[in-house]
């Protein structure tokens, strides 16, 4: 008999930091403490190869919380316990893992304080995303300027944490540059407030009692005695070096700043909690010179030449990540850019940039530029485009953007791996490095993509590797050792901005003489080591204190060894997450993810239910389950019902199990699908959820309530024949209070009273049958269209299938009906995946059979179509489903000359779209097709920037939702409901989302096929 899955019991935390958890408490700590194991698995990884378990996360609400944090930390009796904050979690070298307590400040401390647009500063707190501080200072033609690929979940702490620059630091400089003050928590509880001095402010604070006036004395007495070492260490690089800027202690008036030590400190000297910045006003004008060449090397060889023109940045691009980006959905928005050539294909580009506030100068450099271009053919030069204006230039950037993710979305166990990745050299030495670093590539039969600033000397190389196995592992120290000797061959470093972290093994080496220095500046902030101990610099003299290696903590692929290959393979959907954290963008406006925006907690994110699905499936492996078997050959309905039943009820009563955590991270996910289209590696939630559901309710009992939602496809029929009767009962008290207290459902929609028949009658629609369609000729075929009904627009929103149907046959075609079968998604959703399957063949054998004789098949709600091409393909027997379009595909052939265009000046009408979040995620040019449908009628359709609407299906109805659904619906719906423009009336595409509009608004929007249909007559002439 196949073993069910088993109880899965991880290991405690240990009691000393249980007890300083709860000693934190009763020093009176806001915030939340979590200890649950899923929460440290969660936070034991970032966007690096490494995995440490820490003890405890806390989440401070406030700079108090921190202060009562630093201030216990900082006792005598407390000196065991080490703690290390985190923000967005996107590093590369494991700066914010820890075994030890985990401080994030992104979940509460992440507030804007003030805004002054005269002095062009701004003060935020530590937990501040990127992108959300540029988006509020847009309004005052201001922003941030370190331009990051992960700019929409990097926090501004952690930006400060790693000195952050990235793209134009040529022109703007790093982090450290625009940093005005930083108000830090040292160990002991003690507030500095950093920012440049004078001498005699320098006196002042070196006079302080307290660990402040320890640090400030030890910096000043280092820069004083060592600064013709220091001058000899730090390389004149753009990027100079991250982590204790000893060469910037004096700015270049004279003045002392202790900022240049925090900058890059990786959290190890204390807890940022607030930074004050300078901004600068936006760039009116922008033109990007996409450039492309023959070969990658040719692209960092003519780098040089091109600098000459004093562009703003110079990005490069090599073949690998060009043709990955060739297969995302971003390409749909760069493609003219970078034209295709047979003979001649495009191996490397540079993206040249140049921006301004005055258009004639921009246009009169960016002619000079493109001169020299074509007057020198020898540099190995394809061609270039130009990307003109900022819409245009953030289309291309958004490519590169997704460069680190859509490096991962490669076939294969080998995958690309962060650890040597950002070497910094003088960037006249780029291309010989380059070439060195290849060759050593190419030496070990490595596959790996290169990007980055080859204006600063930077490059990213991700060498691909199989974490899982040993003799690949085993690479990863001597290829590192290698790389840093190659970059101080040509003047260079091993870490030129992506920070230390768990590469700090090489800093005495690379430091010298001047690495006791280092010792010093951590000693006087952190004499015990308590603070990120190992990255960096350890202080002096305390025992096991040591700068953590490559090779020295836990890798991912250790945990993932662990479970068995076949189940790897089989659950490649959560094994492939590579920590990148594109689904923790902060953008209420961007679908990518809406629990995790709804909640702030990291385990509501695909990322985060991708890492706990990892660790299950370990745990189950090591109770000896084969999940596999147990999926295939799951136990009866009435045989398991006395084991799921005693269970369940040991589970009431407080019996502890992993899977409960794992259980309650996918019941918050809304399904909505948008992971599994924006996720650069295509990490889909929805389907390792439901497989999830199917195994954990072999153990555990079902909700009564996913009974009843699962059925809904089978029974509605049945009940809609009495839709008075259906809709006088659902709506009374009583049957909403039972419904909401014994199934946890609430605002259940109410049935259609429109007469669906004698609409059919009138409109002279038939039921599809393969003998109907059959008989038609190929004429009469091509005027036909096949009406793919689902249960919910059937019954719910009658009167848009009717508006379709009517739509289609003023247009000139007849309207088949296919037979009312369920589709599916309800019992996907919830994981009833035998059923599933069994209802996705039916559907298949029903369709194949109309699809055959060629007249189109179409489904009117985009979240139960997109099932068929989906969900549908993934199930034995159901493969070759057929294709059921979307109305806009439909329409888009079905309607007359289309040009393509909106007209200047459409005689008709303006309208907004909100798209449905999975529909224009999942599908390439959603959006774009109804624009495209929309000016056939001579009407202007403008998409909206939206993101989820918080109902997706039964979510919203749900009761345990609710607060969550509201909020995710008052991020983005919300706002865009209530707000005036002028673009006129909106309108919807999803089912869910207007139900969830009349819930929460008591507003009704339309459907875009019943404007189309008001237009009808103009359509048709």
């Amino acid at each position: 008999m196949t073993k069910t899955v088993s109880i899965s019991m991880p290991a405690p935390v240990a009691a000393g930091h249980g007890a300083f958890l709860r000693a934190l408490q009763e020093a009176g700590f806001q915030g939340e403490i979590g200890t649950a194991h899923g929460e440290r698995t969660v936070q034991g990884t970032d966007n690096s190869i490494y995995q440490r378990l820490p003890q405890a996360c806390i989440y401070p609400r406030d700079a108090d919380d921190v202060v009562r944090v630093a201030t216990l930390a900082g006792q005598e009796r407390w000196r065991a316990i080490v703690l290390t904050p985190r923000g967005g979690g996107t590093g590369t070298n494991g700066q914010s893992l820890t075994d030890g307590i985990v401080v994030d400040l992104s979940r509460h401390m992440n507030r804007i304080l003030h805004i002054d647009p005269q002095r062009r500063q701004v003060r935020v707190q530590a937990g501040v995303v990127k992108d959300q501080l540029n988006a509020a200072l847009a309004p005052y033609g201001l922003f941030f300027a370190p331009e990051l690929s992960t700019s929409n979940r990097a926090t501004l702490g952690g930006m400060v944490a790693t000195d952050a620059s990235g793209q134009g630091s040529c022109t703007y400089g790093k982090t450290r540059d625009h940093v005005v003050e930083l108000d830090t928590v040292l160990l002991g509880g003690v507030r500095l407030c950093s920012h440049a001095l004078d001498e005699a402010a320098l006196d002042a604070q070196c006079a302080r009692a307290d660990r402040a006036g320890e640090a400030y004395r030890t910096a000043r007495a280092i820069q004083r005695e060592q600064q013709d070492l220091i001058d000899a260490v730090f390389p004149p690089l753009n990027r100079c070096l991250t982590g204790y800027d000893l060469a910037h202690l004096r700015g270049a008036d004279g003045r002392f700043n202790l900022n240049s030590l925090l900058c890059g400190a990786e959290g190890s000297l204390g807890l940022l909690v607030e930074v004050t910045l300078n901004v600068l006003p936006i760039p009116t004008c922008s033109v990007l010179v996409n450039v492309r060449y023959a070969g990658f090397m040719e692209a960092l060889r003519d780098a040089r030449a091109l600098m000459a023109h004093r562009p703003l940045s110079i990005e490069t691009v090599d073949a690998t990540l060009l043709q990955m980006a060739m297969r995302d959905s971003v390409w749909q928005h760069v493609a003219d850019y970078f034209p295709a050539d047979a003979d001649r294909p495009t191996l490397g580009i540079n993206l040249v940039e140049f921006s301004g506030g005055d258009a004639a100068e921009i246009d009169a450099r960016v002619a000079a530029f493109t001169r020299s271009l074509r007057a020198d053919e020898a540099a190995g030069r394809l061609g270039h485009t130009l990307a003109v204006g900022q819409a245009a230039v953030r289309h291309v950037y958004a490519m590169r953007k997704r460069a680190v993710g859509l490096l991962g979305n490669v076939d294969g166990e080998a995958r690309p791996q962060p650890f040597v990745e950002d070497t910094a050299v003088p960037p006249e030495h780029l291309a010989d490095y380059i070439a060195e670093f290849r060759a050593l590539l190419d030496q070990h039969g490595l596959r790996y993509g290169m990007f980055g600033h080859v204006d600063a000397g930077v490059l990213h190389v991700r060498p691909a590797l199989d974490m899982k196995d040993p003799a690949q592992v085993a690479l990863l120290q001597p290829l590192t050792d290698r790389v840093a000797a190659l970059t101080r061959k040509y003047g260079g470093l091993l870490w030129g901005e992506h920070g230390k972290g768990l590469r700090s093994q090489y800093a005495p080496e690379f430091f010298g003489p001047l690495y006791p220095a280092l010792q010093q500046i951590k000693a006087a902030f952190d004499p015990h080591n308590q603070l990120n101990p190992g990255k960096i610099a350890t202080p002096a003299g305390v025992a096991g204190a040591q700068s953590l290696g490559v090779r020295q903590v836990a890798l991912r692929g250790e945990h993932d060894r662990q479970i068995d290959e076949r189940v790897w393979r089989s659950y490649g959907a959560a094994m492939h997450c590579n920590g990148n954290g594109a689904c923790y963008d902060h953008d209420p406006d961007e679908a990518m993810c809406p629990s995790w925006k709804g909640t702030r907690e990291r385990v509501h994110s695909p990322k985060g239910r991708a890492t706990l699905m990892r660790e299950w499936l370990r745990l189950q492996q090591r109770e000896g389950v084969d999940v596999l078997a147990a999926q295939q050959k799951p136990p009866g309905l009435l045989a398991g019902l006395p084991a799921r039943w005693r269970n369940s009820r040991a589970r009431r009563a407080g019996a502890q199990d992993f899977s409960h955590e794992v259980y309650d991270a996918m019941a918050g996910c809304l399904a909505c699908k948008s992971c599994a289209g924006r996720c650069p590696v295509k990490v889909s939630v929805p389907e390792f959820r439901a497989r999830f559901l199917a195994l954990y309710h072999q153990r555990y009992q079902r909700p009564a309530r996913d009974y009843l939602v699962g059925s809904l496809e089978f029974t509605l029929p049945w009940l809609a024949r009495l839709p008075g009767v259906y809709n006088g009962v659902m709506g009374s008290r009583p049957v909403r209070h039972a419904l909401e207290r014994h199934f946890g459902l609430v605002d259940s929609p109410m049935l259609s009273r429109v007469d669906f028949a004698s609409a059919l009658r009138r409109l002279g629609v038939k039921m599809a049958t393969g003998a109907t369609l059959a008989a038609l000729s190929p004429s009469q075929r091509a005027r036909s269209v096949v009406l793919v009904q689902d249960v919910f627009t059937r019954y719910f929103e009658t009167p848009l299938a009717v508006a379709f149907i009517e739509l289609a046959t003023r247009l000139g075609h007849t309207v088949y009906l296919s037979p009312l079968l369920p589709n599916g998604k309800p019992l996907h959703v919830h994981g009833f995946l035998d059923a599933f399957d069994r209802v996705a063949a039916r559907h298949v054998r029903a369709l194949s059979a109309l699809a055959a004789h060629g007249v189109p098949l179409v489904g009117l709600d985009p979240a139960m179509t997109l099932v068929f091409r989906q969900e549908y393909r993934k199930v034995q027997g159901a493969e070759g489903c057929p294709e059921v379009r979307l109305p806009q595909e439909w329409l888009l052939d079905a309607l007359p000359e289309c040009t393509g265009e909106a007209p200047a000046a459409p005689p008709h009408g303006r309208y907004r779209l909100l798209a449905h979040c999975a529909e224009k995620t999942n599908v390439a040019g959603a959006e774009a097709l109804w624009v495209r449908v929309f000016a056939k009628a001579g009407l202007v359709l403008r998409p909206e920037a939206v993101g989820c609407c918080g109902m997706s299906g039964t979510y919203g109805h749900e009761a345990r939702n609710q607060a969550t659904s509201l909020r995710i619906f008052e991020q983005s719906w919300g706002r865009r409901i209530d707000e005036e423009a002028d673009g006129g009336p909106l309108l919807a595409t999803g089912y869910s989302c207007r139900s969830q509009v009349d819930r929460l608004r008591g507003l009704r929007v339309k459907h875009p096929i019943e404007i189309l249909l008001a237009e009808a007559g103009t359509l048709a002439g």
